[in-house]
Parts: C-alpha cells; sequence; structure tokens
C-alpha cells in the first residue's frame, strides 16, 4: 500500500483490489475484538454451508453408476464458488479457506452421521448455528461506528480470508 497526497489529505492506493476491501474492513471494524469476530464468522460459514449442503441434489443415473452421488451435492457448488472467489482475490488465503472448509466438511457429514443415529436434524443445527452467529455478528458490528448493511454484508462475505490475513501479517507471511 502507497500514500498518495492530494492537498494534505493522504489517499491511500493499492497495488490490488484485496488489499483495498482489508483497508475498509480495518476502518470499519477496528474497535472490535478480533477473536469474536472470529468465532462468529466461522460459525456463520458453517451453519451457511451445512444448510446449502443438506439441500437436495437431483440423483443423475451415471453419478449413481460412476458411485459419485454421494461426493457431489449443493456444497460442492458452493464450496468451489467461494474458493474461486477468494482464489481470484488472494491465492493464499484461498488454500488455507480451502483447508478451513475440508474441516468443516467433515463435521457436517459427522452431523448427518449423528441424524441417521437418531439425533438432531442437521438442518435445526445448522439453522440455529447460523442464526445466532448472525445475531452475534450483528450487535457485535453494530457496536462499531457507522456500520451500514453493505459493511455488514462485506463482513460476511470477506470476513473470513480477512481474518486469515492478520494471521498472515502478524506471521509476516505475504498472501
Amino acid at each position: 500500500m502507497k500514500k498518495k497526497g492530494n492537498k494534505g489529505v493522504q489517499q491511500p492506493t493499492f497495488e490490488r483490489p484485496v488489499d483495498r476491501y482489508f483497508y475498509e474492513l480495518d476502518q470499519t471494524f477496528a474497535h472490535g475484538s478480533k477473536g469474536l469476530y472470529a468465532m462468529f464468522l466461522v460459525l456463520v460459514f458453517f451453519g451457511i454451508m451445512g444448510l446449502i449442503w443438506m439441500v437436495p441434489f437431483p440423483q443423475f443415473d451415471f453419478l449413481i453408476r460412476m458411485n459419485a452421488h454421494t461426493f457431489l451435492n449443493w456444497g460442492s457448488f458452493f464450496i468451489a464458488i467461494v474458493v474461486y472467489c477468494y482464489l481470484r482475490l488472494a491465492p493464499t488465503l484461498s488454500y488455507i479457506m480451502l483447508f478451513c472448509i475440508a474441516i468443516m466438511s467433515f463435521f457436517i457429514v459427522q452431523l448427518e452421521y449423528i441424524e441417521r443415529a437418531g439425533g438432531p436434524s442437521v438442518v435445526l443445527v445448522c439453522t440455529l448455528i447460523a442464526i445466532i452467529s448472525l445475531i452475534a455478528l450483528w450487535f457485535l458490528a453494530k457496536k462499531e461506528n457507522n456500520v451500514h448493511g453493505r459493511d455488514f454484508f462485506k463482513l460476511l462475505t470477506l470476513g473470513p480470508i480477512w481474518l486469515w490475513s492478520k494471521v498472515f501479517e502478524s506471521l509476516k507471511w505475504k498472501y
């Protein structure tokens, strides 16, 4: 990031769009606890991914013949889109997010096993996790000054890689 002078006012300029997005998130959510943001962002992401995962996927004959019907669901498309979008912004951060998504996928599958064994519905668990976490994030964001709906949406969509960028910065790794 370079700063450019403009009649006494310093305007930051950025080499990459992701740097501008992270700068805006830093300015908007500067006073909140990054740890709380991280926890609730992970839970919101997990809850939404679990809900998308559970949407019934059509059973195509060719997938059943190849025994690949259990590996493809709407969550697969969600994961592909998220990782692709993050890859376009910051490749290194997208790889760490792919690893995190793999861990979340494991836990969603475990919830499916628990449901089959008579436990609570995956949809119910993921809905509760997503709603409670969204409400908590909303209250955390409202404690900040001048947080609007657009800023909150940016936090939900870019927040996971933004928080990982903070980890990378503390370790002095490039992303």
